[in-house]
């Protein structure tokens, strides 16, 4: 957008910073020490969800002008994600009619926001730096700089930035402005675990490009960082895969695929807000779907998963699947299954028994062979491969090391994983499978991804976590309000410092008002203290107190 030429920016706000830093950060520096702020006769507070690594605050209550202008610096700060982002956030900020009025005539106290962002690299992957210092200062003979500065060394810190801001700005009802309290804020942030992710599952139910679209910008709210696309399963198979053609005969009708460009266009979507999609094929089990357009994948007819071990045409096809997905996915993981493998189909069907007896193989050993062949497939085309973590349960000796055992089971799988030189995602069923709607918002928040891993050098083999929403009974009428607001509690979890849950009256504070920020930005997100996940309410009542 603009940028002053009258100046050096880059300096000018570093020191800036620098400065205010120190002045700062000395009232306090530990997130458990600063608890809730109140705007004074409004009696309401300022909530941040995820809270920030460090942050401070002050007792003023600054106006926002509708018209914020934005100005740009660094090498990256004129990136179309940082203005396009900008745009965004400004309707979200200022949705209220009211505020479209002209607003010539009034002296407001936050005019500018400056974005500096260092880098011009806007390639995302994982560890890319999403770190960023949000500085808002009030107009004011002591202040160093009289407006709101977000520095960030990407475009996805800004992003980042850029919600915090949002989260700090409330509309008046009284005076029909929107307002920024307990200012000045300095905010330093930055993510405790790289993968910070949300399973959505397409196969078990068909997700609409717009809700998924719908499902992005949520994560976003939230700092989630990385979809993980379950595409295809053994229900149906709803993807385009141009080198073969009829796979998606197994979609559950013709107006419930994804073709290559649809996919595309949600990965292009995500990326503008800093999400990674991580795409999964899930072999050799779960694969049924895939036999009604290519039946001779199936073993039989009558016996219909795992996919054919014993022929070459399967493993052409995976490594088909695969190339055609590498030109959507960029993200470097790729996930591969591997769970829930039953193998009575190879020792049942008599060519693929007669193919085991003859490379003196016993159905373990053939589905060790499929994973490690599948697993060479994705690293040939430069992925990194995740599996579920019943193929580290089974051989965690043949895996290939670069593997990512992703663990869902229950508790214990990452200490044993990153004991021996692995990296691990956790996603415990009993806390982060958000289709158990019984599992309260308690449970989520405090699941730990570190659980009984104290050496520092394994605890950073734990990438991070995701929350997982299996589609057997979700689609685009529920899928919302089962994800939310139960993947923000895992959200902090994975953004924020663990002690910032040790006050549990102020973290269920926060989620109720996160939740009610959802739903004024349109995502139906249920109640949070619902007995049973998204379920309405049991009565009338405010939202904050559901």
């Amino acid at each position: 957008m603009n940028s002053p030429s009258s100046f050096n920016p880059d300096s000018l706000l570093l020191a800036a910073f620098l400065l205010l830093s120190q002045l700062l950060l000395t009232t306090s520096r530990n997130i458990g020490l600063h608890q809730l702020n109140y705007h004074g006769a409004d009696d309401s507070p300022t909530y941040i969800w995820p809270l920030p690594s460090q942050y401070t605050s002050g007792n003023q209550t600054l106006t926002v002008n509708p018209n914020l202008t934005l100005f740009t610096s660094g090498n990256g700060g004129g990136s179309r994600i940082v203005s396009e982002a900008f745009d965004r956030y400004k309707r979200i900020i200022f949705e209220h009619a009211s505020l479209k009025l002209p607003s010539s005539g009034i002296d407001y106290d936050l005019n500018k926001l400056t974005i500096l962002v260092h880098s011009d690299d806007e390639e995302l992957q994982l560890g890319v730096d999403e770190s960023y210092n949000l500085l808002v200062a009030a107009r004011d003979a002591h202040s160093v700089i009289g407006e709101v500065t977000i520095e960030a060394n990407s475009v996805y810190g800004a992003l980042h930035g850029l919600e915090t801001l949002s989260q700090l700005c409330s509309f008046d009802y009284g005076t029909k402005t929107v307002k920024l309290y307990n200012a000045p804020w300095y905010i330093q942030d930055k993510p405790r675990f790289e993968y910070r992710g949300l399973l959505i599952d397409t196969s078990r139910h068909y997700l609409p490009i717009e809700i998924m679209k719908q499902v992005i910008e949520s994560m976003s709210y939230a700092k989630l960082n990385v979809l993980h696309w379950h595409i295809i399963d053994e229900q149906s198979f709803p993807l385009e895969v141009p080198s073969f053609p009829k796979l998606w005969k197994g979609a559950y009708t013709k107006w419930e695929r994804y073709t290559i460009d649809d996919a595309s266009e949600i990965v292009d979507f995500a990326k503008k807000r800093g999400i990674n999609v991580m795409a999964e094929v899930d072999v050799p089990g779960h694969a049924e779907s895939w036999g009604t357009g290519y039946p001779d994948l199936w073993p039989s007819s009558s016996c219909r998963e795992p996919l054919d071990v014993s022929k070459n045409f399967t493993f052409d096809l995976i490594s088909g699947i695969l190339s055609d997905m590498k030109k959507i996915f960029p993200f470097g993981l790729f996930h591969l299954g591997g769970d829930e493998v039953n193998t009575d189909c190879w020792t049942s069907t008599p060519h693929v028994q007669q193919w085991l007896q003859d490379h003196n193989m016993t159905a373990k050993d053939a589905y060790k062979y499929f994973v490690l062949r599948a697993q060479e497939i994705a690293i040939s085309l430069n992925w990194t491969p995740v599996n579920w973590e019943e193929t580290f349960n089974s051989f965690p000796t043949s895996l290939n090391p670069k593997t990512v055992v992703h663990n869902w089971l229950g508790a214990g799988v990452c200490p044993k994983a990153v004991a021996k030189g692995f990296r691990c995602i956790y996603s415990n069923q009993g806390f982060w499978y958000l289709d158990h709607l019984d599992v309260p918002w308690e449970l989520v928040y405090y699941a730990e991804p570190l659980e009984y891993i104290t050496d520092a050098s394994q605890q950073k083999l734990v990438l991070g976590g995701e929350v997982c929403m299996w589609g057997e009974t979700a689609d685009a009428s529920d899928v919302q309000q089962t994800i939310w607001p139960r993947a923000a509690a895992a959200a902090e979890r994975l953004w924020s410092a663990q002690e910032s849950g040790s006050l549990r009256t102020t973290v269920l504070e926060r989620l109720e008002y996160f939740r009610c920020l959802l739903t004024r930005r349109g995502v139906p997100a249920a109640p949070v203290r619902n007995f049973y996940a998204r379920r309405p309410p049991i009565g009338p009542g405010s939202c904050y107190r559901q």
